[in-house]
């Protein structure tokens, strides 16, 4: 059985303007992902464990070499932002899914936070991904 706070952290927020985001983010890193320009495949709202009942972030960077998902990304209204950044915190602190970078898009204001295994909130560049060498915020352009 699952607690209401892990059914809240799997919970669905799907308007339209998030799932353009997200679409938008998976679509342009997989043209990355499939050019080997980033190691890293994306796949939207997939499960952090499959062997059992887990977080699923809006869009995991999966390392298939090493089974391994070292980035995730909370696409959010302004009102979610405290909340997803929380979750991400609480994955990358708390859990063994080998999360080092986690970022939290909001779409309404065009903001992004990046939360780091070991260091905490990053506030300078905190739409740039160390692990890829890829500024997210670019992929958001147009």
């Amino acid at each position: 059985m699952i607690t209401l706070e892990e059914a809240l952290s799997m919970g669905i927020n799907a308007p339209k303007a998030h799932q353009r985001v997200i679409a938008k983010l998976t679509t342009r890193l997989m043209n990355l992902y499939e050019q080997k320009r980033i190691s890293l495949e994306p796949l939207p709202k997939t499960m952090l464990d499959e062997s059992q009942t887990s977080p699923t972030p809006d869009l995991s960077l999966y390392d298939n070499q090493n089974a391994q998902t070292p980035v995730i990304i909370e696409v959010a209204h302004s009102d979610g932002v405290k909340n997803d950044l929380k979750k991400i915190r609480r994955l990358i602190e708390e859990t063994e899914y080998g999360i080092v970078e986690g970022f939290v898009y909001d779409y309404k204001k065009n903001e992004w936070r990046k939360h780091k295994k070991g260091i905490g909130d990053i506030h300078d560049k905190p739409s740039f991904c160390d692990i890829l060498n890829l500024d997210f915020s670019t992929l958001l352009e147009r």
